[in-house]
């Protein structure tokens, strides 16, 4: 499992003025690429949806050593429903915490050193008061869970991920596949986990050869494959192979051929620029306005 990779969260964002102000002035993010789809992915990136959609990587440093978040946006939805099953990310930043005061933006100490901001949408993120790592600061992922032995058995004995800490008291545990990456936090929620239509989306890289083993073993365990092994073409760039699962919560989880995703995922230069371009072209909220319509809420 040495070559496992943990690789980005998928969000969905109604309003991508205000998400790009928060991950890039807030957080201090960089745009690594961004694209524009004219359909649905086949493998449900964006949702269940099917119409126009965009595709903005946003992080610290490149995806080949950073963990980043995927925002995900469908141009007529305004709005999604939150569940229980995000519960956060945690990142190691003293001045991502700086920026929330000089911008006026809501946040509160939750315990001493660590701050809890929300991005548009209502995801929780909490800051943690300290200068930024120089490698990634992105510290853990927190995902809620109904029954905390069953999820750790399921991430740990199928997955392969090892168990860092585990806190029966709390009710809580933390796993990984290496040191020096992003970890995956399972909290009880104590009852059954509601996914809302916001619900996210965890990513994580494998060697290619591995992928049609995973899909074995789950159909062997008589676990969900949401969708089986199929491979996605972005225009211009690698054709990559994925498979997406779901862990007995319902947590959306994807593996991807780790050679094709590392040409996929290059830095793009233009991220920016084309991510500012779209938003100035998108006139959907304009156009819901006029028609004094909103758009909708998933």
């Amino acid at each position: 499992m040495g070559s496992r990779r943990a690789l980005h969260f998928v969000f969905k964002v109604g309003d991508r003025g205000r998400s790009a102000r928060f991950y890039r002035e807030l957080l201090g993010m960089s745009v690594l690429r961004h694209e524009e789809f004219e359909e649905g992915c086949k493998a449900s990136c964006n949702g269940p949806y099917d119409g126009k959609w965009s595709k903005t990587m946003v992080g610290y440093g490149p995806e080949d050593n950073h963990f980043v978040a995927e925002l995900t946006y469908n141009y007529g939805i305004g709005e999604y429903r939150l569940g229980n099953d995000f519960l956060g990310i945690t990142l190691m930043s003293s001045q991502a915490v700086s920026n929330a005061k000089k911008m006026g933006w809501p946040f509160k100490e939750v315990t001493a050193g660590i701050f809890e901001v929300e991005a548009p949408g209502g995801y929780k993120f909490y800051l943690e008061d300290k200068e930024q790592l120089k490698q990634d600061p992105v510290l853990k992922v927190t995902l809620g869970v109904s029954d905390l032995q069953k999820s750790v058995n399921y991430w740990s004995d199928l997955l392969g991920m090892k168990i860092y800490e585990k806190d029966e008291r709390k009710q809580k545990a933390l796993l990984g596949y290496a040191d020096n990456q992003c970890k995956l936090e399972l909290k009880t929620v104590g009852g059954a986990v509601d996914h809302g239509t916001a619900f996210g989306r965890i990513a994580f890289s494998c060697a290619k050869e591995e992928l049609p083993n995973i899909e074995a073993l789950m159909k062997k365990e008589n676990q969900k494959i949401l969708t089986p092994l199929v491979s996605l073409d972005t225009p211009g760039k690698a054709t990559v192979q994925v498979i997406i699962l779901a862990d007995p919560d319902g947590h959306e989880i994807c593996f991807v051929g780790d050679e094709a995703f590392r040409d996929l995922s290059k830095v793009d230069p233009n991220g920016n620029k084309l991510l500012d371009d779209a938003m100035a072209a998108d006139n959907s909220d304009k156009w819901f306005a006029a028609h004094e319509m909103k758009k909708a809420s998933a």
